[in-house]
C-alpha cells in the first residue's frame, strides 16, 4: 500500500513538472480574423518561428469581433501562456483585452495594428503612414498631379486604416490631386465590390483608387471590369492574391507588406521578452511597392 501511494505520488507530480513545463514553453497569437490571407500569413510566420524556437503556439480567431477578442485573452490567461501576441480587431476596444493579460502579468506584444490604451511591450507592424503616401506618390507618378481618385477605407477604429489613410492623404493634400470619395469597405472584398460600383456610379470621372488592402482592391477590379471604366486601381498589403493580380496587369500596384515576418518577429521579440532581453517599443517591417 505504501509503494502505492509512492508510486501516485510520483505519478503526481511529474504530471505537475509536465503541465508546468508546457506552460513555460506555450505562447500564443490572437488574429483579428483568419478570413483574410494577410493575417493567415502572418499566422504561418508566426508558428514557424515558434517551431525554431521550441515553443508550443497556440492560435486563436476572434471573427472581427472584439467580445470574442476579450473572451479569448479571458482564456489564455486562464491557460496560462507566457505571452500573448495580438492583432486587434479595434485599436481601442482592444484596450479592455490588454488590461486582462497585464492584470495577469502577462506580456502583450501588437501585430501590425496597435492599441490605444493598456501596456504593451512592443508593437511589430508596417509603417502604415509610409505605405499611404508611396500609394498616393504612386498614383501621381502615373495618372498626374491632377488625378481624380477614390479611396476605400478599412475598419474604421483599426490603427491600420486610420495611418493608412493618414499617409495616403498626406500625399492628396500636397498635390493637386481631387479626392472625390473616401468610403469604407472594412477590408473585405465583397464590401469592397459593392462599395465602389456605387461610387463609380456617382464618380464617373474617377481616374485611379487607393484601397487600404488587397482584398478590398480587388472587390473594386470586379466593379471596375463590369462598369467597362478604364480605372487604375492601387492596392495595399501584397498578398499572394493582389501580387497575382498585379502581375497579370489588373492591379496597378500593391504596397507589400511581409506579414509572415510580422509573426516571425512578434515571436521573436516575445522570446526576447521572456528571457529578460530589453526589446524596442516599436519594431518597423519594411515596404516596398510592387508593379508589374
Amino acid at each position: 500500500m505504501k509503494k502505492l501511494a509512492t508510486l501516485i505520488s510520483a505519478a503526481l507530480l511529474s504530471t505537475t513538472v509536465s503541465v508546468s513545463a508546457q506552460a513555460q514553453d506555450t505562447m500564443a497569437i490572437v488574429v483579428s480574423t483568419l478570413n483574410n490571407p494577410f493575417f493567415v500569413t502572418m499566422k504561418d510566420g508566426a508558428e514557424a518561428k515558434a517551431k525554431e524556437l521550441g515553443y508550443n503556439l497556440i492560435v486563436l480567431d476572434s471573427q472581427n469581433d472584439p467580445s470574442k477578442e476579450l473572451s479569448n485573452v479571458e482564456d489564455l490567461t486562464v491557460r496560462g501562456v507566457k505571452a500573448i501576441l495580438i492583432n486587434p480587431t479595434d485599436s481601442d476596444a482592444v484596450s479592455n483585452a490588454i488590461r486582462i493579460a497585464n492584470r495577469s502579468e502577462i506580456p502583450v506584444l501588437t501585430l501590425d495594428r496597435g492599441a490605444s490604451r493598456g501596456t504593451v511591450v512592443s508593437h511589430i507592424a508596417s509603417d502604415n503612414i509610409v505605405g499611404g503616401e508611396l500609394a498616393g506618390h504612386y498614383i501621381m507618378e502615373k495618372v498626374g498631379e491632377k488625378a481624380k481618385v477614390i479611396q476605400l477605407e478599412g475598419i474604421a477604429g483599426t490603427s491600420a486604416a486610420r495611418e493608412r489613410g493618414e499617409g495616403f492623404m498626406n500625399a492628396v493634400k500636397s498635390s493637386d490631386m481631387e479626392l472625390l470619395a473616401s468610403q469604407p469597405a472594412d477590408f473585405d472584398r465583397t464590401k469592397g465590390l459593392n462599395v465602389m460600383e456605387n461610387l463609380l456610379a456617382a464618380n464617373p470621372d474617377v481616374e485611379a483608387v487607393f484601397a487600404q488592402n488587397d482584398e478590398m482592391a480587388l472587390g473594386a477590379l470586379r466593379a471596375v471590369k463590369a462598369s467597362g471604366k478604364d480605372v487604375m486601381i492601387v492596392g495595399f498589403d501584397g498578398t499572394d492574391d493582389g501580387i497575382a493580380a498585379v502581375n497579370r496587369g489588373q492591379l496597378a500596384a500593391t504596397v507589400a507588406q511581409q506579414p509572415d515576418l510580422i509573426g516571425a518577429l512578434g515571436v521573436e521579440t516575445a522570446d526576447k521578452v521572456l528571457k529578460g532581453e530589453k526589446v524596442e517599443e516599436y519594431i518597423p517591417v519594411p515596404l516596398k511597392v510592387i508593379t508589374q
